[in-house]
């Protein structure tokens, strides 16, 4: 496999989040605040070696790197947030670029989404209030792609296909996606590379068909959606899902049950990239909305890692994405915590060492 770990930048302070959320947040501040919303639900989750780091220190990002060629990761993709023109969490990529360090493999993945108040932190009430919106213009796409032209040139940037890797969070989202594609491959193309290789994530294998058509070279699936839609987990789960549609508690899976999703026939299609995923647990952020994936040990992550390999090494392109390498807030990491240690890189390392 070719493994590709999803990076979350919100671990630094921006005047944004000063103004929205109080001086100094950023997503530790979800993590630290969370507390078990049932029996057995293990919160807060503590970070274990790293500790409550700040993304803007070098000597965190160079540590990041090593664990994760620990893991046989083969690169980061960095959340890139562009609006218009205005970035957000810019700095630790950008730093990365600038100074040439840690000499690891990266890209980028667009997460093209608004900031609404219920992004970060879910009060309860106002979650739809809007922080930021994220637009769409030819113009502005222009400006865009001449912003991250030095990034795709970086002799560390992550091609496939001999094409720069870029992720677009909610393809579905584009307005004449079909255009938007056309107009970045062909200043790709201007720009001489031999195109973008663009994948576009859903989180319902359904939507495979729409995204391929936009032109897409490939769509990665996190099928969340998928898994909260089983039927049968469905019927398993009335009585706690009326209380979560209430609002008075979370939805609840066992991690192994969701998986299944993970592993469904349309994985092995040649334009899917797969997902793995070391566990989900949103209640830092969601608190009573959140969907958790319980029972999430190193055991059945391995299991996990397992069934995607068997099905990626079918393939002739072994692409697979990894959700995420530190998305704490949502639940889904893999850096050491207090609870496991270091088991979850061990594991996924010996699995691509075999």
């Amino acid at each position: 496999m070719r493994v590709i770990a999803y990076y979350l930048p919100q671990f630094h302070p921006i005047p944004e989040n000063d103004e929205w959320w109080g001086k100094g947040f950023t997503d530790w501040t979800s993590v630290r605040n969370a507390a078990p919303l049932f029996r057995g639900h293990f919160q807060p989750a503590e970070p274990g070696e790293l500790g409550y780091y700040n993304l803007l220190d070098a000597a965190v990002r160079e540590r990041q790197a090593q664990l994760a060629r620990e893991a046989g990761i083969d690169g980061f993709c960095y959340w890139h947030y562009w609006f218009g023109g205005k970035q957000l969490l810019e700095k630790p990529l950008q730093q990365v670029f600038e100074s040439g360090q840690p000499d690891f493999p990266f890209c980028i993945g667009w997460a093209n989404e608004s900031w609404k108040a219920k992004t970060w932190v879910d009060h309860q009430k106002g979650t739809d209030r809007m922080l930021i919106e994220q637009t769409y213009s030819e113009e502005d796409d222009k400006v865009h792609f001449e912003a991250i032209l030095p990034m795709l040139r970086d002799k560390r940037y992550i091609r496939v296909d001999d094409k720069p890797l870029l992720v677009v969070y909610r393809p579905l989202d584009i307005p004449d996606g079909k255009v938007w594609v056309e107009r970045w491959q062909q200043m790709a193309k201007s720009a001489g590379f031999n195109g973008l290789f663009l994948v576009g994530n859903v989180t319902y294998s359904k939507q495979v068909v729409e995204v391929k058509a936009m032109g897409f070279n490939a769509v990665n699936i996190v099928p969340i959606g998928d898994a909260k839609r089983d039927i049968r987990s469905a019927l398993r789960h009335l009585p706690n899902l009326f209380w979560h549609v209430c609002g008075k508690a979370p939805l609840v899976y066992e991690y192994t049950e969701a998986m299944s999703a993970f592993a469904a026939p349309v994985m092995q299609r040649e334009e899917v990239v797969p997902t793995i995923l070391p566990n989900w647990d949103h209640s830092p952020r969601s608190r009573m909305r959140a969907f958790v994936m319980h029972n999430s040990t190193p055991q059945a992550f391995k299991e996990h890692v397992e069934v995607i390999k068997r099905i990626v090494d079918k393939k002739q392109n072994r692409l697979v994405m990894l959700k995420s390498w530190n998305e704490w807030g949502e639940g889904n990491y893999m850096e050491p915590d207090a609870r496991w240690g270091k088991q979850y890189i061990e594991i996924l390392g010996e699995i691509m060492q075999a």
